[in-house]
């Protein structure tokens, strides 16, 4: 009996210590400001709905030619759309939001059996695992576990990675994106049983720890591998502005994936390599003032390139998340500089008026620039990471 009580008293005291997130403090002025932010963002995207028939996804929209650009369900791009449904329907419990999701998972669900991408997690883990997460039914479960079925089929035991793009059979390519595809397997395993895709993502995500990553901790974009003996044969760009530049979502691709990889596994070493990602990124001499970055860190004629609000977007929720795990002097560094980004897009530099954009949330993305591809464009997934960015400060 003596034996249980201590357990309990230690059980209440351990209870009682707070929590780096109890400790730091919501900004009250912030916090009315996303308030209002999803209000808006719930006006702009009633007005999306209205332009998209049952079967397309918002991509982006191009003003000169008031040009909505659509796609179907197969791109990488197809969840965020209802991801950001369903988070700005927890923030603003306006149900018509929430039906619209719904609405478009139905031409989503095939996808939990397309082998021919590595995006599955993007595609159906924002779609489907929002969905679970917010109204939890069996049949979402099913679809989640066929879709990282899917994915591990692109796994590699020799290259120990999940394969990107499908080239020629002489090149096994990897991207660093992949990095975020990785928390659907967590989810399968958790929801079957079968360490399976638990293996395969601490696989994929230490195999690209050992070679994306440069001395700085800078991130590769790609990595070209030999398949038949997994050796590295090259490491390249192919949305940076060279080689060896620091592109900016994929730096934040890798941040927001280690800080999934340590919530999941609470293996330090994530957790160190999610702390050094965000050290170089906000301790870079060419992050701007309100910490929003340029398409590329090294992109040449900083300060005069585009902003990347995507490489924001992703790199401010994936501060919100890492600043739980983190020693509280450095969790402070990123709590404020993700407020300091989260300020910025709500601000009207980033956030589109009500009835402009297209329907779209944020202005100033930047898709692929050495292709001269959506430029100064909004973007569907810095809507998605927006909306879980707000979501992620309210719920502290």
């Amino acid at each position: 009996m003596l034996h249980i009580r201590r357990i309990l008293i230690f059980l209440f005291c351990l209870a009682a210590i707070p929590s780096t997130a109890q400790r730091l403090k919501t900004n009250k002025k912030l916090l009315r400001t996303v308030a209002q932010s999803q209000r808006t963002a719930a006006a702009q995207y009633k007005l999306l709905m209205r332009q998209l028939p049952l079967d397309r996804f918002p991509v982006t929209y191009y003003e000169k030619t008031d040009k909505l650009v659509t796609s179907g369900s197969e791109p990488w791009v197809g969840g965020f759309y209802p991801g950001a449904l369903f988070y700005l329907y927890e923030g603003t419990k306006d149900t018509a939001l929430f039906n619209e999701a719904l609405r478009k998972l139905g031409p989503m669900e095939k996808e939990q059996f397309n082998k021919t991408t590595h995006d599955l997690g993007f595609m159906m883990y924002c779609s489907f695992g929002n969905a679970k997460r917010i109204a939890p039914r069996p049949e979402y479960d099913q679809v989640l576990i066929n879709s990282a079925k899917s994915l591990c089929t692109r796994f590699s035991e020799k290259v120990g990675c999940i394969r990107s793009w499908d080239s020629d059979a002489a090149r096994f390519m990897v991207i660093i994106d992949n990095m975020v595809n990785l928390e659907l397997l967590f989810a399968a395993t958790r929801l079957t049983g079968d360490s399976t895709y638990y293996k395969v993502a601490v696989t994929h995500a230490n195999t690209t720890m050992q070679h994306h990553f440069r001395p700085d901790y800078s991130a590769h974009h790609l990595v070209i591998y030999n398949p038949a003996t997994g050796a590295v044969s090259k490491k390249q760009t192919v949305q940076g502005a060279s080689d060896s530049s620091a592109w900016s979502r994929g730096q934040a691709w890798g941040l927001y994936g280690y800080t999934v990889m340590y919530r999941e596994t609470k293996d330090k070493k994530y957790l160190d390599q999610a702390n050094h990602i965000a050290q170089f990124i906000l301790q870079h001499p060419n992050l701007p003032a309100d910490k929003i970055p340029y398409w590329d860190f090294n992109a040449p004629g900083i300060p005069n390139v585009p902003r990347d609000v995507s490489a924001g977007a992703v790199i401010c929720s994936a501060l919100f998340e890492l600043a739980r795990y983190a020693d509280r002097p450095t969790a402070k560094t990123y709590f404020k500089a993700a407020e300091s980004m989260l300020k910025a897009m709500c601000s009207p530099a980033y956030l589109a008026a009500a009835g402009t954009n297209g329907g779209l949330l944020l202005l100033h993305g930047v898709g692929n620039h050495p292709r001269n591809a959506d430029i100064d464009v909004p973007l569907i997934y810095a809507d998605y990471y927006f909306t879980e960015a707000m979501r992620r400060y309210q719920q502290w």
